[in-house]
């Protein structure tokens, strides 16, 4: 139970009216960091950010603010916090081998900053997944993707009125993600209330086809397979919770494993009839990003090329180890694939600490009853999903957006 809702000991005074005030701020910026994406779609972690600014300053003036060391400690202490911790450490000490260590360096901040924010939000034990709250953030994310709907109908007609300068539609692909991250532990939350009504049930429906209409009118591949995964296995697991979960745990466990060589087993196994389905980006041009980031991961197997180095590979020192024809390809940013970064970033060493985590996670979950389990492995798998296919590993919006959602799942079961 959280503090907030606690009949003990009830906080009164004015810095009870501040800590009062504090939690709604921080809640708040929870439940609108949905419509923040919409609006600018880089700012989920500001908004995290805020959140838990607020919380911790809350906790802080709460008479149990003396908890808050004790509770950082039982969290980091169990074995899924330890290879995290872990793996944050090894890729700030593969920094010392990266070509650019300012820039390797705001990567990792980008990547710690926002799983600290989570963090700080879990400890401060201020926040609550109430029924009001849970049906104010089902409201903001389908107002955020009826809102991303109409601007890419009108060809972002809105924004080039009011000035805004270079406008893509990809930007909505962030957006459409995140509300997808969002929405899982918020439908489960709204099914799964104690005096659930009616209406809630059917905000749930309304919130998870908003969803998906905004991921089939986005043009994020990544966030339709997110949809089709989270579907998939939420159902799958609810009925066959063993069979689903050692499912997505071998499924995960060969993908992190087979990251170096993706890019050729690619090539040589997908069917050119299914390839040339797809668009330019998510097709061959796709496959050719992960041939010449494998090439990179395999020339440095062990400890990788440096954490954060990804953005400006080609200008790596290891790019000298790549193929002529391959090196062009470096320059793209990351490999758009989330294990393969890794490898090529953090090598044998930091796959493997993600790995462990990732099993740690499952083997959790896995104790859940399959009504609980069942939404959290949606989240799980169709994270993984989209981290394979899609953007960079460690951009800051990506983290927070799933920092937000294990927030929503956490406070609830206060």
């Amino acid at each position: 139970m959280n503090q907030t809702d606690s009949p003990h000991r009830p906080e009164t005074g004015p810095r009870a009216a501040t800590a009062a005030a504090l939690s709604l701020t921080g809640t708040l910026a929870l439940v609108l960091l949905p419509l923040a994406m919409w609006l600018a779609n880089r700012s989920a972690p500001l908004m995290l950010g805020i959140a838990s600014l607020a919380f911790v300053g809350a906790a802080v003036l709460s008479p149990r603010a003396a908890e808050m060391p004790m509770r950082l400690r039982r969290m980091l202490s169990t074995p899924l916090g330890l290879s995290l911790a872990a793996f944050l450490a090894w890729a700030l000490v593969s920094i010392l081998w990266s070509h650019d260590r300012p820039a390797s360096l705001r990567a990792w901040g980008e990547l710690a900053l926002p799983i600290g924010c989570a963090l700080a939000i879990a400890v401060s034990d201020r926040f609550g997944a109430r029924p009001a709250w849970l049906r104010a953030l089902a409201l903001a994310i389908i107002l955020a993707c009826l809102l991303s709907i109409v601007e890419l109908s009108s060809g972002l007609s809105q924004r080039a009125a009011l000035g805004i300068g270079k406008l893509y539609s990809f930007v909505f692909n962030r957006p459409a993600i995140t509300a997808l991250v969002l929405a899982i532990p918020t439908i489960h939350g709204l099914w799964r209330l104690p005096d659930a009504k009616r209406s809630d049930r059917f905000l749930a429906i309304v919130l998870a086809l908003s969803v998906a209409a905004l991921a089939l009118k986005s043009e994020s591949a990544s966030a339709r397979l997110g949809v089709a995964v989270c579907a998939i296995c939420w159902l799958a697991a609810a009925y066959m919770p063993r069979l689903t979960t050692a499912a997505v745990a071998v499924a995960f466990v060969l993908t992190m494993a087979m990251a170096p060589v993706l890019g050729i087993a690619a090539t040589n196994w997908l069917p050119s009839q299914i390839l040339n389905r797809f668009a330019v980006m998510t097709g061959q041009a796709r496959i050719d990003i992960w041939l010449s980031f494998g090439e990179v991961a395999r020339a440095s197997p062990l400890h990788g090329a440096g954490f954060g180095t990804s953005a400006t590979m080609q200008k790596h020192p290891i790019a000298e180890a790549v193929l002529p024809e391959h090196r062009q390809l470096l320059a793209v940013g990351h490999p758009h694939d989330m294990p393969l970064q890794a490898w090529a970033e953090t090598g044998l060493i930091g796959a493997a600490l993600l790995t462990l985590a990732g099993l740690l996670l499952l083997r959790r979950l896995r104790r859940l009853p399959p009504a609980d389990l069942a939404p959290r492995l949606a989240l799980f798998s169709a994270a993984f999903a989209i981290a394979v296919v899609g953007h960079g590993a460690w951009q800051g919006w990506w983290i927070a957006a799933l920092g937000a959602s294990i927030v929503w799942f956490s406070s609830a079961e206060a």
